[in-house]
């Protein structure tokens, strides 16, 4: 087989070639055809297997059969062309120049392969990102002792002249005016700032007392949604009283002999926490900040719709693994399936510019993916034996796949000199937010 890439190529990240198959090859293919077709039919007055041609050919049509012998020169000869060509498609070949084998001739067509897009990063110097700290800071302590304090929360009636405040439990009554029927009631109790009502009602009540009446209106949430009007009267309050914390409250509530002793455990949860997060949290960052130097308002549909597909039949060969079918799966997490199909989305939106910020600086870095790095790859998922291992790099050539894991290598080389290079500024996030806000 011989490939020759087009002098004229189009635009928009497509490359045009020339496949040549030698007519040994063709005819090959056609023999084969023929005999397909013998085996697949009952021809009167033949065994399965047996039709001559010309009793096929006055059958089911020459033309059929070259069109099936078409077909398998055509499929055989993907994989050698991506391979050779060292390409990963993107979207569908096009074959629409192909025409029909001619048994001992050569055999030409043309075709044009989508590409993955190729971008210029703006910048190709060391990235620069903000981590928390690997150890725990006094105030993540304290955050996270305060949780714990929450869980021994009690609650008390308000004192007599005492006023609704934020994250009290209010009782009330609640008597429509206009368009407050479904919210009438009697004993209605709610936590003030839960997400039960909106803000605008909430902040009506503050202030109240109990005894007070008052005639309230909020809009509820929904596009159509219209004002309505309530009278309110507050019957009761009830206020949270978080127990100071001692030696006494730390031993009998959460079993430890001290406040320190308490502490110490959570400074050690956290750390440990923050082990398993902040490799996860350095490289999710990098990525990002690297992507953003595409500038790229859109990733192109096309890339986005393949790195989509590729993420989908992941998830499905993970469920199927699981012996699951994709129903199931969503069901079992409560997952809508349009939600499911909206994350993926957003999720191969997020891939596919990273990949392509990857691809960039792999590029301007001129790294490659050798022989031995492809033998690595195989390795590392788990085939050590000699003759398994042939077996996978001979598939990887069957299929066309070796150009795709060459550029998986790159990627993985390329967000190696990403994360060795990083410029990493160490932020008490918890205190930023703070003052971020403020």
């Amino acid at each position: 087989m011989n490939i020759t890439v087009k002098a004229e190529q189009p635009a928009d990240s497509k490359l045009a070639a020339t496949v040549t198959v030698e007519a040994a090859d063709v005819n090959a293919a056609v023999k084969k055809a023929y005999k397909d077709v013998a085996n697949r039919y009952n021809f009167s007055g033949f065994r399965r297997g047996r039709a001559p041609r010309p009793v096929i050919d006055n059958m089911v049509g020459r033309e059929y059969v070259l069109g099936l012998a078409t077909e398998d020169v055509v499929s055989q000869a993907e994989p050698l062309m991506l391979n050779e060509l060292d390409v990963v498609v993107c979207g569908e070949i096009d074959y629409s120049q192909v025409t029909s084998v001619v048994e001992g001739e050569d055999f030409s067509y043309g075709v044009v392969i989508p590409l993955i897009p190729e971008y210029e990063l703006s910048s190709y110097d060391a990235v620069d990102i903000e981590l928390p700290p690997a150890g725990a800071t006094e105030s993540e302590i304290d955050a996270q002792v305060d949780i714990l304090r929450s869980y021994v929360t009690t609650f008390e009636d308000a004192a007599e002249d005492d006023v609704v405040e934020d994250e009290d439990i209010v009782t009330y009554d609640v008597e429509d005016i206009e368009g407050a029927e479904r919210y009438a009631g009697e004993n209605r109790a709610y936590t003030i700032g839960s997400p039960a009502m909106p803000a605008e009602f909430y902040d009506q009540l503050k202030g109240m007392k109990v005894g007070d009446e008052k005639e309230v209106s909020w809009t509820p949430e929904g596009d159509d949604a219209q004002p309505v009007k309530a009278k309110m009267t507050l019957k009761g309050i009830r206020r949270r009283n978080v127990p100071e914390l001692t030696d006494e409250l730390v031993k009998n509530d959460f079993g430890f002999d001290d406040i320190n002793a308490l502490r110490d455990a959570v400074k050690t949860e956290i750390e440990t926490d923050k082990g398993r997060q902040i490799p996860m949290l350095r490289e999710s960052r990098a990525l990002n900040n690297l992507a953003e130097r595409l500038g790229l308002d859109e990733v192109p549909e096309t890339y986005q719709n393949t790195v989509y597909n590729e993420l989908v039949q992941q998830i499905l060969s993970q469920v199927q693994s699981a012996g699951m079918t994709i129903d199931q799966y969503l069901a079992a997490r409560g997952i809508a399936v349009q939600s499911f199909v909206d994350d993926m989305h957003a999720q191969a939106a997020e891939r596919a510019r990273q990949s392509l910020a990857l691809d960039a600086l792999a590029r301007h870095l001129g790294l490659e993916a050798t022989e031995e790095d492809i033998d690595n790859e195989i390795s590392e998922a788990g085939i050590t034996d000699e003759e398994a291992a042939a077996a996978m790099r001979k598939q990887l050539v069957d299929e066309g796949r070796v150009p795709a894991l060459r550029s998986s290598i790159k990627r993985g080389k390329a967000l190696d000199w990403l994360l060795d290079n990083l410029n990493v500024t160490e932020v008490e996030e918890a205190t930023q937010i703070v003052e971020n806000e403020e």
